[in-house]
């Protein structure tokens, strides 16, 4: 399993009216998570697609609100991906309040989609190589 955790604060122009977090903001909280989980590793999103010709599209989204973020708050975002991905990556997030307690949860699933084709490949080499240490057995 590969983890990371970043933070964020709520900025003031991402509240709506009742003072909340709007909630189109949260998939790109979950964006931020992934993108840093990715870097974390030593991949960038754009080495991905300039230097290995990969982009990786959502396919699905979703998630699950539980408590409310508000202006000024500094937030806990947790990714995992929890699996070796095959034909895709599934990235789970979880985002906690610095009250430490969680508000929202959510999953985001990516395809691999080969830059000049434009056709949908399966886990590339180069990063198969980066995530298999994080997958194998150490007994």
């Amino acid at each position: 399993m590969v983890k990371h955790q970043t933070q964020l604060r709520v900025r003031y122009g991402e509240t709506d009216q009742m003072g909340y977090l709007y909630y189109g903001r949260y998939a790109e909280y979950f964006e931020v998570g992934r993108v840093e989980l990715m870097r974390s590793m030593g991949i960038s999103y754009k080495s991905m697609e300039t230097d290995f010709g990969v982009f990786m599209p959502v396919m699905n989204y979703s998630t699950r609100y539980l408590r409310p973020a508000y202006y000024d708050n500094l937030l806990d975002i947790h990714t995992e991906v929890r699996e070796l991905p095959d034909m895709s990556i599934h990235f789970h997030t979880e985002i906690f309040n610095d009250l430490g307690k969680i508000i929202t949860t959510g999953t985001v699933q990516l395809a691999f989609i080969e830059v000049m084709s434009k056709k949908r490949v399966s886990l590339p080499p180069f990063l198969q190589q980066v995530l298999t240490p994080y997958f194998e057995n150490h007994d």
